[in-house]
């Protein structure tokens, strides 16, 4: 069954419609499943209206892709922990970057074929190999990097700028001697140097920068998409690709503000390295040593307290901590205590990290605030429980003129009038900096694996605490 034209087009339509809804309600998590179901509506009807298209010829190699992608897609799906999802975003964007290249090269080969070759056409084309190419080594490093396959320390070398400086020019004019020739020489050239830019690109950032690189991976495979679809002649590609560019590069701007960051910063300059060798903050305190805590400490704490703001991190998301902290938010309110959660923008290893998984223990919305809202709530808190949270509870962001992470706007936990820290050792956060938090007079750490702890104190809670 063919359809005509314009109903494509008005299917197409449709779809585009309904992407915008979707992303209009991911922006919460009370709309976020909404906003998932309006998506795939919006994809199950681009994929009819595509298959049923006049230019569909064949759907022998169309239906093993889909039904290898649908098996895969489903396996993954079943088996990935929320844990390692920022790493499984970075290998779709590695999918999708890589797509956009042999798109463009196997048009170029058909046109050439048919002597149909135009400048047009070899500017979209090297265009969308440069971006898709980037894209693809660039994610498949920040894959490296969040699986722990790599360091995710910053690495860098002299000369590193300059470097990537040269292959950026070199690239650029080798794609207009493309756009010029359509010499094949040409086009290899840039797709091998656009690999390699991805890569000397990515692996300078820094372990803390990192839920800013996947939200711009996201964004560059938009762009590349939007390339795919300018050299296939798709306008809902085209479409679909620019949302999810715009919408990407917006979310790292807004990540990047709430960092006290810029953009070119982040991608060019790394983070997370080693500081002038001043003495630091945290190195003066760390000379008072630390304080330990019990689970039955924190309890009694918390039986007695008013208000108890939660912040969770990506220590909770490895140990699967969520739900004990359900238990922990239901019997504290039983006992009539205000129990409030703390989300930083950065939080965890991409954006909206904690927000899905507080979602998948049922937490109410209304008790999970962002980090403008619950900031003026800490000094009148009596306890805050930070979760394998780190870099974004550090009051050196604000008091440490040496520290790396100078300058990033953070969660207060330290003006509550207690505060305990769930770790499991000493060991600093993702970016490598020691957490100025830990050796505060109202700070002790509980030990330990998060999970064990919280259902430890559910435990207690059961049995009526002190």
């Amino acid at each position: 069954m063919e359809i005509s034209a314009n109903t494509q087009a008005i299917a197409y339509l449709i779809s585009a419609i309904l992407f915008i809804l979707a992303l209009k309600g991911l922006t919460h998590p009370a709309s976020a499943r909404r906003g998932n179901y309006l998506g795939m509506a919006g994809m199950a009807i681009a994929i009819l209206a595509t298959l049923f298209s006049q230019e569909v010829q064949s759907y022998g190699f169309i239906l093993v892709g889909v039904i290898a992608g649908a098996v895969i897609g489903t396996v993954l799906a079943a088996r990935v922990q929320m844990t390692a999802m920022p790493q499984l975003v970075a290998a779709l964007h590695s999918f999708v970057g890589m797509a956009a290249v042999l798109v463009a090269i196997g048009t170029y080969l058909n046109h050439d074929a048919a002597g149909t070759l135009n400048p047009v056409m070899m500017g979209e084309l090297s265009a969308g190999i440069i971006i898709g190419a980037i894209t693809f080594s660039g994610s498949v490093v920040a894959f490296a990097k969040l699986q722990g396959l790599v360091s995710g320390a910053p690495v860098k070398f002299k000369g590193q700028h300059a470097l990537n400086a040269a292959i950026a020019i070199t690239t650029v004019l080798l794609g207009v001697h493309f756009g010029m020739t359509g010499s094949m020489t040409s086009l290899v050239l840039i797709t091998l140097l656009s690999f390699v830019l991805g890569f000397t690109l990515i692996i300078p950032i820094g372990g803390a920068d990192m839920p800013v690189i996947i939200s711009m991976l996201n964004s560059y495979s938009g762009w590349a998409a939007a390339a795919t679809g300018f050299t296939l002649g798709n306008l809902l590609l085209i479409i679909v690709g620019a949302l999810v560019g715009f919408s990407g590069a917006i979310l790292s701007f807004i990540m990047c503000r709430a960092m006290n960051r810029s953009i070119i910063n982040v991608v060019f300059g790394g983070f997370g390295s080693e500081s002038d060798g001043a003495p630091s903050a945290v190195g003066v305190a760390a000379e008072k040593g630390v304080k330990s805590a019990s689970v039955e400490d924190a309890i009694y704490w918390m039986e007695d307290a008013n208000k108890v703001i939660i912040v969770p991190g990506y220590g909770m998301a490895v140990a699967q901590a969520q739900h004990a902290l359900k238990e922990v938010l239901e019997l504290l309110e039983e006992r009539d205590v205000t129990v409030k959660f703390a989300i930083h923008p950065v939080a965890g290893r991409m954006p909206g990290h904690m927000n899905v998984l507080l979602a998948e223990a049922d937490i109410p919305y209304d008790h999970v605030l962002e980090m403008d809202e619950i900031n003026p709530e800490f000094p009148t808190s009596d306890v805050t429980l930070v979760v394998g949270a780190n870099d974004v509870v550090n009051p050196a962001a604000r008091s440490d003129s040496s520290s790396p992470i100078y300058g990033m706007p953070i969660l207060d936990a330290a003006k509550s009038k207690q505060v305990y820290f769930l770790k499991r050792s000493m060991n600093p956060g993702y970016s490598g900096v020691d957490n100025l938090l830990f050796y505060q007079d109202n700070t002790s750490l509980i030990f330990g694996d998060a999970k064990d702890t919280i259902e430890g104190m559910v435990t207690a809670l059961k049995g009526g605490g002190h």
